[in-house]
């Protein structure tokens, strides 16, 4: 069934319009990414989904689509997790995912990281900014990242590395200035052997994201509402989750008290006023300080970022089954932490690169 047709069977309610079944998500999604619909169409698609509001279904057929088309990496890596913050980046939020993944590496865990360079409409500021000032961990290649997180521990990819037919509809998604589906689509671009642990918008789609992950066939696997739609949690509130463990989704909340990692959370230089706006991905002045923020936890720094960035471990290493409980995952990412390894992690993939 081609677009045209599905965007009839999305027409309103009341001229009988309804939800895509898997199966024409499917069809749909293979539609656009096989370049066979104009750009008009593939807008028109994408607002009418945005309109409605996406359903499990439509979701899963949209992933199994994408799935079908990319190289995935790392499939069948025990203790892996894969990580996934908004990829079209943060405006005043710094990725601090960076460091609690070499964290969660460190403490034994396999981890790898799905981001993008400054994608729109936002164009903030995400992992792959700080690890290419860095200079590690970033590549477009499967087999490379791979690789790295098989010598390694940790490693990250660009989305359209996986799935390069995704660079077609960057011209859709900067016109339109909305997140559209595809936004959560790219999320999901990783194994379905690996753990996920994604970041969700506030509102109900936590539900939604874990019951998507379950569908799709991950065995372990948290969505979490962190800042911004991140994976890393701030230490001066709780913050809200879903685990979902086997065949079960347990409600969570994360009290930062209850590991000793609570405070008000500091200005982090260049990111106090949530007015920074779009295109922060862009600014050399909010990556280096974003870059020297990563460094910094790497090297002990006491503060507030090194206690979101043990907080966002213990969330990776619960993910992977490597730790019963949260505190028990802080503890161990401490532990790795001011033991050296997790700067020692930072190391090695330099050599790699």
């Amino acid at each position: 069934m081609i677009l045209r047709d599905i965007l009839k069977v999305l027409d309103s309610p009341r001229h009988g319009g309804r939800n895509l079944t898997v199966d024409e998500a499917t069809g749909a999604f293979l539609s656009i990414l096989a370049g066979e619909e104009s750009e008009i169409r593939v807008a028109g698609f994408l607002m009418a989904m945005r309109w409605k509001g996406v359903t499990t279904e439509e979701l899963v057929g949209f992933t199994r689509a994408a799935r079908a088309k990319a190289k995935l990496p790392c499939g069948g890596i025990e203790h892996m997790v894969a990580v996934t913050a908004p990829l079209e980046g943060y405006d005043s939020t710094p990725p601090l995912e960076v460091a609690s993944g070499m964290i969660a590496a460190a403490a034994g865990a396999r981890v790898l990281i799905v981001t993008e360079l400054c994608l729109p409409p936002r164009r903030g500021l995400t992992a792959a900014s700080v690890l290419q000032r860095l200079g590690c961990g970033l590549t477009w290649d499967p087999s490379e990242v791979e690789d790295w997180v098989v010598k390694a521990r940790f490693g990250a990819i660009c989305a359209v590395g996986m799935l390069p037919a995704l660079l077609g509809l960057r011209d859709v998604r900067r016109d339109l200035e909305l997140r559209t589906p595809l936004a959560t689509v790219e999320k999901l671009l990783v194994p379905s052997t690996a753990a996920l642990v994604v970041g969700a918008q506030r509102g109900p789609v936590l539900g939604t994201a874990v019951e998507v992950m379950q569908r799709l066939g991950h065995p372990r696997g948290i969505a979490i509402q962190g800042p911004e739609g991140g994976v890393v949690p701030t230490v001066s509130k709780r913050t809200r989750g879903i685990h979902l463990d086997g065949a079960h989704q347990v409600p969570m909340t994360l009290e930062p008290a209850d590991f000793g990692l609570s405070g008000q959370d500091a200005e982090l230089p260049m990111f106090g006023p949530p007015d920074v706006g779009r295109g922060s991905g862009d600014n050399p002045q909010l990556v280096g300080a974003a870059t020297a923020l990563v460094l910094g936890v790497l090297a002990g720094e006491m503060g507030p970022a090194r206690n979101q960035s043990l907080l966002g471990a213990a969330i990776l290493l619960r993910a992977a089954g490597l730790v019963p409980t949260f505190a028990d995952g802080v503890s161990l990412a401490t532990e790795a932490l001011d033991s050296g390894e997790a700067s020692a992690v930072l190391e090695r993939l330099r050599t790699l690169v």
